[in-house]
């Protein structure tokens, strides 16, 4: 068998995760809202056939909502990380190259045993996800990336495909490539989209027809390898590594305005931590670390204020104590009194590895010390759930967090919100 790659895509994945562990949920709409409940960023099918947008402002949709009994959850986080790992975990019983692309897809690579058609080990894919996780699945199988991308679109909008599509048996795809408007093709975007239609390029087709050097003219080599790819030659390998980040940012709204310098520092404080939690997780550390905050600028009646300032630390480090220290120095330097502010964040950068520091023998038992009870912290935070043990100047109360009116329960990370079950 010829290699193959599939795109493996969970459907209406937030809305799905959240219809998994309730029963009462099954065939309702479902909506889930974005950061502090403010505009719909996930639905259900049923809530698409209703004619609910994705991104309109909840307030609008309220009336459309309690009519046809839609159900709607603040966005869980937690829930939605969780889930997506064991996503994964069933996408790596099936094969041993898998490329995750986002929270809710990955690439994999075909290995289906002998006797076994793609399209039937796809279905044996599809079945097992379901069965460990709950989540419906769309895949879409063809010789090269771009390909099984197109599959899974075409998979996910023709239901008597039942979730599955082998592209590759098609060996020539101008037909199915003729009904892909050019604007939809991975990597494309809006704006080349536009372009490529005013000079009459208006299908995925009509891109593959396209002389080559006028595709090298306008978007380069990476058009090129575009173009060979959806002509089935294989450009873009797999990529297994999970890269470290160069920057790592954590931010969030307020969930209502804040105008205190000491709620702003427990704020700055939290995203710190959090940051400086992604920071070890992938093993690295940082230099700088800057800090943002702003004001609504929809609100033109107020008073705009929107500012950043960023420290180097004295040498690069994941010790979030001393992180905190800098960005509230930082914060103290760009606040101003009186001022309501909607939003705050930091962002590290000047990211190495953490095993490229040369350390002299007195900064090397200091930064083990460190190091040990970092360890030590996040550790405890795994085992018993993010925030159970975290630093005094994040502040306990916490008035200033984002809404999550309609959140649902971290059914599969947090001890006290486990799933019951009444007999």
């Amino acid at each position: 068998m010829k290699n193959l790659i599939a795109l493996v895509d969970c459907n209406n994945f937030y809305a799905s995760c959240e219809k998994v562990f309730d029963p009462r949920l099954k065939g309702r709409p479902v909506v889930v809202l974005s950061n502090n409940d403010g505009c719909i960023v996930a639905r259900s099918s049923e809530a698409k056939a209703l004619g609910i947008k994705m991104g309109v402002p909840f307030f609008k949709a309220k009336d459309l909502i309690t009519k046809n009994n839609v159900a709607y959850f603040s966005s869980n986080y937690a829930l939605y990380a969780d889930m997506s790992r064991r996503v994964m975990d069933t996408l790596r019983e099936f094969s041993s190259c898998i490329e995750v692309y986002s929270i809710d897809e990955a690439f994999i690579s075909m290995e289906p045993p002998t006797g076994c058609s793609a399209e039937e080990y796809s279905v044996m894919i599809k079945d097992a996800v379901k069965r460990n996780t709950g989540l419906p699945v769309s895949i879409g199988v063809a010789e090269t990336k771009t390909l099984a991308k197109i599959a899974n679109e075409f998979c996910k909008k023709n239901q008597s495909l039942d979730g599955v599509f082998d592209m590759s048996k098609f060996k020539d795809k101008s037909r199915l490539l003729s009904r892909v408007p050019v604007i939809d093709i991975w990597g494309i975007g809006k704006a080349l989209g536009r372009f490529f239609m005013a000079n009459g390029i208006m299908s995925a087709n009509d891109f593959v027809r396209c002389p080559a050097e006028a595709i090298r003219m306008k978007m380069g080599v990476l058009g090129v390898r575009m173009q060979m790819e959806l002509n089935g030659k294989p450009c873009i390998e797999l990529d297994e590594m999970m890269h470290p980040k160069k920057e790592i940012i954590s931010s969030r709204s307020f969930g209502r305005y804040v105008t205190d310098i000491a709620e702003l520092e427990e704020a700055v404080s939290q995203y710190t931590e959090r940051a400086l939690e992604k920071l070890r997780l992938q093993s690295s550390l940082a230099k700088f670390i800057y800090v943002f905050i702003q004001t609504n600028h929809h609100k033109l009646h107020h008073i705009q204020h929107a500012e950043g300032k960023l420290t180097a630390l004295d040498s690069p480090s994941s010790f979030t104590p001393l992180f905190i220290e800098a960005a509230k120095s930082a914060l103290r330097k760009i606040y101003r009194p009186g001022i309501k502010y909607i939003k705050a964040g930091v962002m590290l950068s000047g990211i190495i590895p953490d095993d490229s520091m040369q350390l002299c023998f007195a900064d090397s038992t200091d930064h083990a010390r460190r190091e040990h009870l970092m360890s030590a912290v996040d550790r405890i935070n795994y085992d018993e759930g993010r925030g159970s043990l975290r630093f005094a100047s994040s502040g306990t109360a916490q008035n200033w967090k984002m809404k999550m009116s309609y959140r649902s329960r971290r059914y599969t990370t947090n001890w006290k919100e486990l799933l019951t079950v009444k007999i």
